[in-house]
Order: C-alpha cells, then structure tokens, then sequence
C-alpha cells in the first residue's frame, strides 16, 4: 500500500534555481533510516523482543490487535532510536517501508500501527502496573542477555539524577531549585559500558537520593549469583550511612563522595597551609590523606581519602573527600572515582540521540512509560557500540550513530519473492555496512540452558 502522498504523480514541482529538476514524492518507497535495519538484526540475534514478549500483558481485545505486542513495542523502541521521539510521528512511519520491515509481521505487505494506535498501545496498555513494572526490569533482562553472550568478569554501578524539564501542568512537575526550573527528577543506574541498568521516574521537587533502594536492589540482586568483583560509585548526594551498609552486605567497594566539614578539615589541617617554596606558576601540586572517621549517624569507623589540590591562582586549596572501603593507594582509589563522570557523559548521550526528557504526557504513569521506552532505544544503541565494530568507527558516539549510520537513504524495490533495500553510500559505505553486519552476526550463542 502506497502513502497518500506517494501514490499520486506529484512530479511537476519543480526548483527555480533549475527549471529541469523535477521532485517527487515516494513515502512508500523511500526512507531515511536504512541503518534502522542493523539494529533489528542486532535485536534478532541478541532475541530482545522475545524477551519482552514473555514479560508483556497483551490486555487488547477484537479489533484493537491489528499488531502484535511485539510489533508494536518495536515500532516505539526503533522509532525512538530514530529520533521520532513523538507518537504522532507514527502516522507518516506507519508507511515508511524500513519501519514496516523493522516492525514486521502485516506490517511488511500492509503498514505499521497508526498514531492513535500508538498512542493507545503506550498509554492504556504499557501504562498498566503490571506492564509498567515489567518495562522497568526489561533493560535489565536485555543487557544480562548480552552479558551472558559477551561474559563479564566484573561490574560497576553508578548512581545519578538528572532533570526532565516540564512545560505545563503535568502530574508530577514541580519547582527544583537545584535546577531552577519546573521538571521531573530522574534517576539512572549505569554500569561501565554505558547500559542504562535500571531508571526511575520521580517528582520534580525530590532529594537527588529519593527512592535510592528501591532502584538499586533489583540491580543489585540480579547481579548477585554471577561470580565477579562489584563496584558502585556515586556522588556526594547518596553519601546515607544506609547505603553504605547495603553495599557493604551485597560485596560491593565503593567510593562515594562526602561533603567537607569542620571535622573533617580538621583531620588535614597539616595540609591546609600553602607549601614551602616559591608556588608554581603552571602546575598544579596533590596531595593525598587516608584516616579512620565515623560520623554521628554511621554505627562504625570508615576509610576516607582527602586530596589536597593547590592550584597557582588559589589563595586556599581545593579539598575532596571520599569515603571509601577499597583496600587501594588513595590516588588510584581518587581516580577510580573520577571516571563516575562517564554517567554524566550517558546522561547528555541520552537527551542528545534519544530526547528522553521529552516527556509530555499528562499522566505521572504515561510519562513513566515514555522514559522506559527511551531507556530500552538507548540501550539497543549502546549494544551496537560494544561489539567488535570496524576501527574506523569505534569511537562513534550514540548520537554519531544515529546521524551517520541509521540515517542512510534507502529505496525500496519489491518484488514476487524478495524485497531489496538499494542503501545510499555518503557517510557509510557498502563494505562498511557489512562489516558491521558481519560483527553482529558473530555475536556468540546464548549459553545452554541449565
């Protein structure tokens, strides 16, 4: 079935700069995200859909279940890594012939679900308790399927909010100082390759730790038969003496950060006074202090690591400390710590590629379905970046992705017994395209079921 506006003659528009440049449009025919079918074979290989196939509830009846489940939950995932971040979108992506094929099923030979179809899939389906629940455990079920492929030797958690900007009266917003705007408050879980573990919807208006346990134990748990060492990072916000004692059970190290105090200074006040010798004028002169302290809410002593920085400009030092039990020499514990700023950088990767703070539904519940739909896009992505992809582009970030590979022009020609995809080669070209391929399709075999 054609588009409505590619099923017509539409070639007498025409461009003044040259009269014999004639335009036409093929929605039907056309797309502009030929890389989008990488990603499904990276999604069939890795069996994705199927694992949310088996977590979902189809709760439609008679002749709302037009498109399956699955069909459907791609249409949103694949749509999103696109950068069609808008379920009216879906009325002009319903033609589009790679998101038919992406989507599968009737959609190859008919269309993929209209807007209005979308929008009741998101909001009456997923937006369930139930589905709701399963949504936020599936980008968990995803990356243990690529870890049970890839192995892992060991895991690191970081911990971190962000803001979702809102506009209007939507259930939840509320001012943020912090951020000094009406928004949401989210928080992320990542680990060391850039999954996004686990994600949580919250309130505008709440502490940066809110609801810290209840997103970090099931990740915790699901990690907890595997046989590797377990790290966790976060900032100076979740320095809570309770969480200290859940890591500290489930074996995890950590460094989190502390907030200075009196007390604390104290402990380097031998530190606190400029060094002997004419100060330099380009480099920057560290210094590291380890100590026992327990503060009056913590029910036992802990190792902190202070570093002393003095600067050729500052009249005073610039001070951290981090409360640790990593059995480690304080400038590598220091700089373990600092590489947390990789979670910052998965946060812009994901506003930037993904637009996950569009959330602009009414409803606290819709919105939650929309950061988890945003969340399953971002992760598919990073997948793709983990495996053995060629060296020319390992260094894509997701956004470069998304511009560069999933946005090639495709023509599509159909005929009796197969349909050919003829692919635009500008920034990917055909040798690069199944170099990829073939690096996906060399992804190990799920292990053996015990």
């Amino acid at each position: 079935m054609d588009h409505p506006e590619g099923a017509d003659k539409t070639g007498n528009v025409r461009l003044g700069f040259d009269r014999r440049v004639r335009l036409e449009f093929h929605g039907s025919k056309i797309s502009s995200d030929g890389g989008l079918l990488l990603f499904r074979e990276l999604d069939e290989v890795l069996g994705l859909h199927d694992i949310a196939g088996g977590v979902l509830k189809d709760t439609r009846t008679g002749r709302n279940c037009v498109h399956s489940l699955v069909g459907l939950l791609r249409q949103s995932v694949f749509g999103r890594l696109a950068g069609y971040e808008d379920v009216n979108d879906a009325d002009r992506l319903a033609f589009d012939p790679v998101m038919r094929q992406v989507v599968g099923e009737r959609a190859v030979d008919d269309q993929a679900a209209s807007a209005s179809q979308m929008g009741r899939f998101e909001t009456e389906v997923l937006a369930l308790g139930d589905n709701r629940a399963a949504l936020a455990d599936l980008s968990g079920r995803w990356i243990d399927a690529v870890h049970d492929r890839k192995g892992l030797k060991y895991i690191t958690l970081d911990m971190g909010s962000s803001v979702s900007p809102t506009h209007g009266a939507q259930e939840g917003t509320a001012w943020n100082g912090h951020f000094g705007c009406m928004c949401y408050h989210p928080l992320f879980i990542f680990n060391q390759f850039g999954h996004l573990e686990r994600s949580a919807l919250r309130n505008g208006n709440v502490h940066s730790a809110d609801i810290w346990k209840a997103l970090l134990a099931p990740v915790i748990a699901r990690y907890a038969q595997r046989d590797l060492m377990r790290f966790f990072r976060a900032d100076a916000a979740f320095a809570i003496p309770e969480l200290y004692q859940f890591l500290e059970a489930a074996g995890y190290f950590y460094p989190i950060r502390l907030k200075k105090n009196a007390v604390l200074e104290s402990r380097i006040a031998h530190r606190l006074t400029r060094p002997v010798g004419r100060p330099s004028k380009t480099k920057v002169k560290r210094f590291y202090e380890t100590f026992e302290y327990q503060a009056q809410s913590w029910h036992k002593p802990r190792r902190v690591v202070a570093k002393i920085e003095w600067h050729p400009d500052d009249l005073f030092p610039r001070l951290g400390f981090i409360v640790t039990n990593m059995p480690m020499e304080p400038d590598r514990i220091t700089r373990f710590y600092n590489l947390r700023g990789t979670a910052e950088q998965h946060i812009k990767e994901g506003k930037q590629a993904i637009n996950w703070t569009r959330l602009s539904c009414k409803r606290l519940c819709d919105n939650e379905v929309r950061l988890q739909l945003h969340a399953l896009a971002y992760n598919l992505g990073v997948f793709l970046q983990g495996i053995e992809l060629p060296e020319e582009m390992a260094d894509w970030s997701l956004t470069s992705l998304q511009t560069r590979l999933i946005k090639i022009g495709v023509r599509v020609v159909r005929h009796a017994r197969a349909i050919t995809f003829q692919l635009a080669e500008v920034s990917v070209s055909g040798n690069l395209f199944n170099r990829i391929l073939a690096a996906i399709q060399r992804l190990p075999a799920p292990p053996a079921p015990t």
